[in-house]
């Protein structure tokens, strides 16, 4: 499970999910868009614009997944929610992995039910060069005893672990900043995929 916003979906989601798949050996990424994202402000599209980008932007890309399954459910995306939907559809021995980057991270003991995420996945933290500083002690005590040395170990069993894991790529592309240049009317071209830059443009979003 790969979730996010994606106001909009960016090259570096994409090349992120390709990487991650790789690095792991995944069957598939599920790219999941939050409905109501409850960590930060309403996004200033719909969720379904949102979808419909992130379909546009993954394309064929093999073992990539547009996954509309938070969109059909009311209230705030609670990650817990999505990852006992992922459960019920692929079994109780199936290994899933939850990716998130390392400043979501540092905040994951002040999420709904965040033991829950353990019962039901692995956590996969996209680290960044130089960001593997204290963790907050409420934050600790959560994953106290969970690191694994790397993917084999990981999945000995089917959740409970944390691996920490550097891409090769690390694009480092702001949605934020996409939003910026999109309002602005500034070139947004080689940080997006030209179908989803196709579809900002023909219904004039984020302007």
């Amino acid at each position: 499970m790969f979730g996010g916003t994606f106001d909009p979906v960016h090259l570096g989601h994409l090349r992120s999910a390709v990487e991650l798949r790789e690095a792991l050996a995944l069957d598939r990424v599920h790219m999941v868009p939050a409905h109501v994202p409850p960590h930060r402000e309403a996004p200033g599209v719909s969720a379904e614009q949102r979808l419909a980008m992130l379909e546009a932007g993954i394309g064929d890309t093999p073992g990539l997944v547009a996954d509309a399954r938070e969109l059909g459910r009311g209230g705030p995306s609670f990650s817990g929610a999505t990852l006992a939907s992922l459960r019920r559809d692929y079994g109780e021995r199936a290994r899933l992995v939850m990716s998130v980057g390392m400043d979501a991270f540092l905040k994951l003991h002040e999420w709904h039910e965040p033991q829950q995420v353990f019962e039901l996945a692995h956590v996969v933290v996209i680290d960044r060069p130089g960001h593997r500083g204290t963790l907050p002690g409420p934050l600790a005590r959560l994953v106290a005893g969970r690191d694994a040395a790397d993917a084999e170990a990981l999945f000995r069993r089917p959740a409970g672990g944390v691996l920490h894991l550097q891409l090769p790529s690390r694009m480092a592309i702001s949605a934020t900043g996409l939003r910026t240049r999109l309002a602005e009317g500034r070139s947004v071209r080689y940080l997006l995929p030209d179908a989803v830059e196709d579809y900002i443009r023909s219904g004039n979003l984020y302007r």
